[in-house]
């Protein structure tokens, strides 16, 4: 990406931190499909979500991924969502944890919405299914 902030200490423990949950290739794919129009937006989540939320060391992995999948989920944000369900097998999240956080979803942000992502969770995890029996990750 080439700016002065891709060079920070932030902006590489970010990329540290979403290498480890979002995967290498994830995150190479995001780093080649960068252009000038999208730039400043990738270090500001890489600085801001992942080298100072995600980087955080109140919370686990784990917790942070639960509450991640829970909001993206509650906010209607399903794309974003299922990547983090694919991420939560990085994280320690499991699967009965992200069934507890869709509970919280349908108690605290609607049923429609709790209803809705898990649709697409459970379509990625057949897909992950599919993946392990296939003899991939």
């Amino acid at each position: 990406m080439g700016s002065k902030n891709s060079s920070s200490p932030r902006y590489d423990q970010g990329r540290d931190v979403r290498k480890s949950v979002l995967g290498d290739a994830h995150v190479a794919r995001a780093e080649a499909n960068t252009d000038p129009f999208d730039q400043p937006f990738q270090e500001l989540i890489t600085e801001g979500a992942w080298g100072t939320v995600w980087a955080g060391d109140h919370w686990s992995k784990r917790e942070r991924s639960m509450v991640t999948i829970a909001l993206l989920a509650g906010l209607g944000h399903y794309d974003e969502c299922a990547m983090h369900v694919r991420a939560a097998k990085n994280t320690g999240a499991s699967r009965e944890d992200i069934r507890e956080a869709m509970l919280h979803v349908a108690i605290y942000a609607g049923v429609p919405a709790a209803n809705s992502a898990i649709k697409v969770i459970k379509e990625v995890f057949r897909e992950m299914d599919a993946e392990t029996q296939a003899g991939g990750n």
